[in-house]
């Protein structure tokens, strides 16, 4: 499984204070034609987070429209994306669309944490579905939560997110793993615990899932990675018979550093989708998303 990078195909632009930087966790949805809107996560000066957006070519690959404006705001004191919101994924329920992201909190004295959101998506605006976290702290994830990945099967759905373990897990980095959720309705989950093997000191600390099932009926998972203090983040690749058992396959995502340039210092929140009849990646370089976003194609 190998990745054809094709360049760069977005850097923040926006002149809004709130979409100051970054053009980060991009995330696709299909317009007409080759046209994309990609949500993304820019920051204001504090470095809270808020959703932009950009309409993109993929086949020409150029940018259509672009917004200055954010599409919402990261909330008021108190609430629990206070901190900032980065776009996860988008799925739909009973015939709403939602897009679901990390809710971030940085309270005073305290370590920064996260939760998870839902955003209704309805003729192009975003309103918040909830006042609450759709998932939020619990037994199985007393820590911290993170980017949330849907997928809807015939039984239902399966959601895959982030948990914090520990903030550090003996070695100066963080245990941070996938969990997994079910849900009939899209609406109500049960949490299921750890989905994903981890390997301390080689990926301990993963972030921002992306998953797509194989005309075969298997499974892949893109997702990104860190292992020991002072490493940047790569993209790295899980594979599944059922969905359900995973198997860490870290080289084969294929999709590493540049020798120079926007993503040469770091690879990270990949967003993987298809597109008449080819497979393309999304995803960020250097400076979590600082640098922009670009596109790579998987090769055959």
């Amino acid at each position: 499984m190998r990745w054809t990078k094709l360049g760069r195909l977005y850097a923040p632009t926006s002149r809004h204070p709130k979409l100051a930087s970054h053009a980060a966790n991009p995330v696709a949805i299909h317009l007409d034609g080759d046209v994309f809107r990609i949500l993304y996560s820019g920051r204001d000066a504090e470095n809270r987070s808020s959703v932009g957006m950009v309409d993109i070519d993929i086949r020409k690959r150029r940018v259509v429209d672009a917004s200055d404006e954010p599409l919402f705001v990261h909330g008021p004191p108190e609430s629990f994306y206070a901190a900032g919101v980065s776009v996860g994924c988008v799925y739909e329920a009973n015939g709403q669309s939602y897009v679901l992201f990390m809710g971030w909190q940085n309270p005073p004295g305290g370590h920064w944490r996260g939760d998870i959101g839902r955003l209704r998506l309805e003729n192009g605006t975003l309103l918040l579905a909830d006042d609450v976290p759709l998932l939020g702290a619990s037994p199985q994830d007393p820590i911290s939560l993170s980017y949330p990945w849907v997928v809807s099967t015939r039984e239902g759905f399966i959601m895959w997110y982030g948990s914090t373990v520990a903030w550090d897990a003996g070695n100066g980095e963080m245990l941070h793993v996938f969990n997994r959720a079910r849900s009939s309705d899209g609406l109500v989950w049960a949490r299921e615990g750890q989905a994903v093997p981890y390997s301390l000191g080689e990926a301990q600390a993963f972030s921002r899932p992306t998953v797509l099932r194989r005309d075969s009926g298997e499974w892949d998972m893109w997702f990104s990675y860190r292992g020991a203090p002072g490493r940047s983040y790569r993209i790295g690749h899980a594979a599944s018979g059922d969905g359900c058992e995973w198997t860490l396959d870290l080289e084969g995502a294929v999709i590493d550093v540049s020798e120079s340039g926007w993503d040469s210092e770091m690879t990270c929140y990949p967003f993987v989708f298809d597109h008449d009849g080819k497979r393309y990646m999304l995803y960020n370089g250097n400076g979590y998303g600082r640098s922009g976003f670009g596109l790579a194609v998987l090769d055959g």
